[in-house]
């Protein structure tokens, strides 16, 4: 419905809208009022509108959208001035409107928010027609969805149908199975019972041979608990013997590995020293070198037995250790107990590892410093120093025990040399191949 006033029918300014203006055509007639209101001054702006002059068009549109709309409503020259910038930027379209046709080939919302900027004569049949057509269009969007929705339903119906029928046939072939499970479950039963029945005649049977046997059984009960005692402790023997057999056959081959191939770098050493020390030539030995005399220069057996030097100078084990591959084996508390006896146990241990840092780092010796652990109540807390092993021998050995042992651990060839005062050590590690050095010796070297 139009509604005209001032008695100016071709006028478009004085139709009227009578009803809300289409969401379609009103969002249209916003970006319209954003695109142009950028070509405006401020002081061209209605007094609402000017605090987002200054806004980006995007941002105009979302904050400002329902402040424009009412200003183009209801000011006539803000219409006009928007209405004029809309001229300029779509004159095709302004032009077919003033006409009083529309382009065939125009979207209808924007065919509906351009007469309602410029208010050509007849308008509101314009914005009329495009909320009618956004209305069908609605509608018919509504109802393809609607469609669309109905067919997926049927086919979800016709799915959930498909499937039900298939499970309707698995429980019906399930209940079938279950049925003939129950039966041979029937059949098993009664021949339970018949088994059962059978059962406690024979129990009863043996309940009373077991009476006869029993006043038997109590006799031999005493020797079968000795006797299980008795075996249970060879069992746990033998598991203890099979375990340690299962370790040494596990570290066996990396054990003897690494004594051959010790062995080996000593050797390789030996003869490298050997060849530096004789400064042998590069050919072969002649006959005539085989003849026994005296060279010039040489030194007789008698000249080299007088420069040896004695058990106690501290210079033979620096001779020692400069073998190749030398181990240099430490009996601890008989070094310090020799050396400095008046001092806690602690503070002699510090003491001498300290003292063989500095002698392993001089020499490239490896070294290894044994403690008696029998006497410790507790775990020695024990940074070892650098280059140096520190060993305690574990409850019901001795630190002498612990030496031997070390010293059988290495490969026949290498210079093992411990440093100790007992003679019982030092003529073991003798016999076992290692050079025993006192304590003293040590100590001066030391010092």
């Amino acid at each position: 419905m139009v509604e005209t006033r001032g008695g100016a029918p071709d006028d478009g300014t004085a139709e009227v809208l009578d009803r809300p203006l289409p969401d379609g055509v009103r969002r249209r007639v916003v970006q319209i009022v954003s695109d142009g209101f950028g070509g405006l001054t401020v002081g061209e702006l209605p007094a609402q509108l000017r605090q987002y002059a200054r806004f980006a068009p995007n941002r105009r549109t979302k904050f400002a959208g329902n402040a424009m709309a009412a200003a183009l409503e209801s000011d006539a020259l803000f219409r006009q001035r928007i209405g004029e910038k809309f001229r300029e930027a779509q004159p095709e379209l302004a032009g077919a409107l003033d006409a009083g046709t529309a382009p065939p080939a125009a979207d209808p919302l924007d065919v509906a928010a351009a007469a309602y900027v410029l208010r050509p004569p007849g308008w509101v049949k314009l914005v009329t027609a495009a909320g009618e057509e956004a209305q069908r269009a609605d509608a018919e969007r509504a109802d393809e969805e609607s469609r669309a929705e109905l067919e997926r339903l049927r086919d979800e119906l016709a799915h959930a149908r498909e499937h039900t029928r298939h499970e309707t046939e698995r429980l019906r072939g399930d209940l079938e199975a279950a049925r003939k499970e129950a039966e041979a479950l029937h059949r098993k039963l009664r021949s339970a019972h018949s088994d059962v029945k059978r059962g406690e005649a024979a129990l009863r049977k043996i309940q009373a041979e077991t009476e006869t046997v029993r006043a038997e059984g109590q006799a031999q009960v005493s020797a079968a608990e000795s006797e299980t005692r008795r075996l249970k402790a060879r069992l746990g023997e033998a598991e203890a013997a099979l375990e340690a057999t299962r370790r040494a056959a596990r570290e066996g081959r990396s054990v003897e590995d690494m004594r051959v191939r010790l062995l080996l770098d000593t050797l390789l050493d030996s003869a490298q020293g050997l060849r530096r020390e004789l400064a042998l030539p590069p050919v072969s030995v002649r006959p005539a070198e085989t003849v026994d005399a005296v060279e010039p220069g040489r030194m007789t057996p008698k000249d080299i037995a007088a420069r040896a030097l004695s058990e106690h100078d501290p210079a033979i084990l620096d001779q020692l250790l400069a073998l190749p591959q030398a181990h240099l084996v430490v009996d601890g508390y008989n070094v310090t107990k020799t050396g400095y006896p008046q001092m806690p146990l602690e503070k002699q241990r510090l003491r001498l590892l300290g003292q063989l840092s500095q002698l392993a780092a001089q020499t490239g010796a490896e070294v290894t410093c044994v403690f008696d652990g029998a006497e410790l109540a507790a775990p020695v807390l024990l940074a070892p120093p650098r280059g140096v092993r520190v060993l305690f021998s574990k409850p019901g050995v001795t630190a002498d025990e612990l030496i031997r042992q070390l010293v059988r651990a290495e490969p026949p060839g290498r210079p093992v040399i411990v440093a100790s005062t007992d003679r019982e050590v030092a003529d073991g590690v003798a016999r076992a191949g290692a050079r025993p050095v006192a304590s003293a010796v040590l100590l001066k070297r030391l010092t």
